[in-house]
């Protein structure tokens, strides 16, 4: 049997229909978003710049030659767009904070209590409407001045949980030296992070690979890392299949020391998934399940909450509104990443929440307006408008059963 039945056989997603029952009765359905790609409002309420501010609006970084300034307008909308994820059933609302917003030095000599009321305000607003609040304390939007003086959060003791990023890996072949090059792939995505926190210390291939380059920790640093956070989050889009190479052909260190290529074609010549709007992602529902089995048997089986999951549309400002709304992929994608999910806890994983990404179409960083990874549209050239996509009436279905019939129509 070759490879692709195998993994289809093992985990056919796509067309299994999934449902709320599936999961655990305290299992949290929520959605996400992060501050500097929906706030705007960049020189309101007290913000100082971050280094997306900077990073933006210097020519030629950002693909459509955008920035956050106003994004989607969260910072004035933020009830109205509270009110979409209340009607839609979301049990919870990941957000960040903006720490220029709170912090407009980055070095907390001053605190803005502007800032402080407005995350106040939207997280009693929160509470109001029954959302647990889900809050990312960084999202990649460090305050500017942090940046320049000190070199940023380094300088600026620990974090105690965070998520980690993780495509699949799976070995291109039954061949020894590609399923290494597979598991030598993770340890670089995942181990890099979680190892010193579950082992208290860097995977062992790590050290092979990149000697003096990684910092050694002593004892005491061993026992401060040593199961110090209560949870794994894990963003996580789509998979790869893994072959070992000698010569990386994907610049960079990183990806050299890994010794391995990354493809996105079956033995045969198919492509993995149907393929999103942004080059790197690809529809591939069997790879959560696997990625969410990984950290259960690596790492002791931590609760694990995947923060970030979902697939972009490319902007098309030629096409009418209805066909934006009608994102048939999306569904599909939801439908099959949820079933491997469920699956995943039944195979034993302890998956206690999903935040589908993302709430609203948004600024995507280096890609600008260009892709679109919301539930909900937001018309960039009529005031920001939103308008829920199919995808929000099938997660609207999903958790709340008949009365989303009644939503729609509305």
């Amino acid at each position: 049997m070759g490879k692709k039945q195998e993994l289809l056989n093992e985990s056919n997603n796509n067309n299994k229909e999934v449902s709320i029952s599936d999961f655990p009765p305290q299992f949290v359905f929520g959605v996400a978003t992060s501050a500097y790609q929906i706030e705007g409002a960049c020189n309101e309420g007290g913000r100082g710049p971050s280094i997306w501010d900077a990073f933006s609006h210097t020519k030629g970084n950002v693909i459509d030659g955008s920035n956050g300034d106003v994004a989607v307008d969260h910072y004035h909308r933020y009830k109205d767009d509270i009110d979409l994820i209340h009607k839609f059933g979301f049990h919870a609302y990941r957000f960040s904070m903006s720490w220029s917003r709170i912090f407009p030095d980055g070095l907390g000599t001053t605190v803005n209590q502007e800032g402080v009321n407005f995350y106040n305000n939207m997280i009693n607003y929160l509470l109001e409407k029954d959302i647990q609040p889900y809050v990312t304390l960084y999202h990649w939007d460090l305050p500017l001045h942090l940046q320049e003086s000190m070199g940023g959060w380094e300088k600026q003791g620990g974090q105690v949980g965070f998520v980690v990023d993780c495509e699949w890996a799976e070995a291109n072949s039954d061949k020894n030296e590609d399923k290494i090059a597979a598991s030598r792939r993770l340890d670089f995505q995942l181990g890099w992070y979680l190892h010193p926190i579950y082992f208290g210390d860097y995977p062992e291939v790590m050290r092979e690979k990149l000697g003096k380059q990684l910092p050694s920790f002593s004892e005491e640093d061993k026992e401060l890392l040593r199961n110090s956070i209560d949870f794994v989050g894990l963003n996580h889009y789509t998979s790869r299949f893994i072959a070992h190479v000698a010569n990386s052909p994907e610049e960079g260190g990183y990806y050299k020391a890994q010794e391995m290529e990354r493809t996105v074609h079956w033995e045969g010549g198919e492509v993995i998934g149907e393929k999103a709007a942004s080059p790197w992602l690809y529809v591939v529902p069997w790879g959560i399940r696997k990625v969410l089995n990984y950290v259960a048997q690596t790492y002791n089986n931590p609760p694990i909450f995947v923060t970030e999951n979902g697939m972009d549309d490319e902007e098309n400002d030629t096409s009418p509104l209805h066909e934006m709304l009608d994102d048939k992929l999306r569904v599909c994608y939801f439908k099959g990443y949820l079933a491997a999910v469920s699956e995943a806890i039944k195979d034993g994983a302890d998956v206690r929440g999903y935040f589908a990404w993302s709430l609203l179409d948004n600024f995507e960083w280096a890609q600008g307006y260009t892709k679109r990874f919301g539930l909900v549209y937001v018309d960039y050239k009529n005031g920001l408008s939103r308008h829920p996509k199919s995808s929000a009436y099938w997660f609207a279905r999903f958790l709340k059963a008949g009365e989303a019939k009644t939503l729609k129509e509305e």
